[in-house]
């Protein structure tokens, strides 16, 4: 039960406590989630050329941008009223309440603040926004966590998202280990995640609290664990394409961007 390299880990006729599913849950983490990936430690160590770091960027903004779309779908489905009322925050957070928001000193989203963070790096906004240099690999491992949010019964698709429980510690080692090793980055541009300190915690700790009162029999615990499994792997994908291209061996597909 321990060894989460096996294909199962909760036993069929003894269910995990709701303490020991959040430990399992925690030690998936630990294993998978992708702040451990060397793109991830190139990228926070100073190893990234700027066209490197601009190709991250833009990718990464391919899956910022499918996240209000993956959480109205989930929340569609929501037949509870609170359910709905907290999930629809998360849209908020991402897509803002309305243009120009930040300038009155409201919150105009993290889309908006990503779109920052690719315009200091000298990325078009339009070319951004648009997608077309997004590599393939990014867009199908994008694609299919939207698709598994709508597809996968409810319980499931809300375990997904608990890779935010894991997202202060990489969010810290990003901004100090980019505004220490790349005078092509500032403060300024990394504010996207500033607010994600916040906000994933919040979203983590009721995703986390509707698991473990949800999550009681053997086979939905083993759903919950295979799901966030899965989303590990969609963020690992993208990395994993991202080095393929950038790094080695460098091949760069057809209609991707170039640096």
């Amino acid at each position: 039960m321990t060894d989460f390299d096996l294909p199962t880990y909760v036993s069929p006729d003894a269910p995990l406590s709701p303490d020991g599913l959040e430990a399992a849950l925690r030690d998936i983490g630990a294993r998978r989630y992708h702040n451990l990936h060397p793109f991830h430690r190139m990228l926070h160590d100073g190893e990234l050329n700027r066209g490197q770091v601009q190709a991250w960027a833009l990718n990464r903004y391919c899956y910022q941008a499918h996240i209000p779309r993956k959480d109205a779908v989930l929340m569609a489905r929501l037949n509870s009223v609170e359910l709905r009322r907290e999930w629809r925050r998360r849209i908020v957070d991402h897509d803002g309440e309305d243009p120009g928001e930040g300038s009155r000193g409201g919150d105009d989203g993290g889309i908006e603040r990503w779109l920052r963070l690719t315009t200091g790096l000298g990325l078009d906004r339009d070319y951004v926004r648009d997608m077309v240099g997004i590599l393939p690999a990014t867009k199908f491992a994008v694609e299919a966590y939207v698709h598994f949010v709508a597809e996968m019964p409810l319980l499931d698709a809300i375990a997904s998202s608990l890779t935010e429980l894991f997202a202060p510690t990489i969010i810290s080692e990003r901004v100090s280990g980019m505004l220490a090793n790349y005078d092509f980055v500032d403060a300024e541009a990394l504010a996207y995640f500033n607010k994600r300190l916040t906000q994933a915690p919040r979203d983590s700790g009721f995703a986390l609290d509707h698991v473990r009162r949800h999550a009681l029999r053997p086979d939905q615990q083993q759903a919950v664990l295979d799901a966030l499994i899965f989303k590990c792997n969609v963020l690992w994908a993208q990395l994993d394409a991202l080095h393929f291209a950038y790094v080695a061996p460098g091949i760069v597909p057809p209609g991707a961007f170039r640096p």
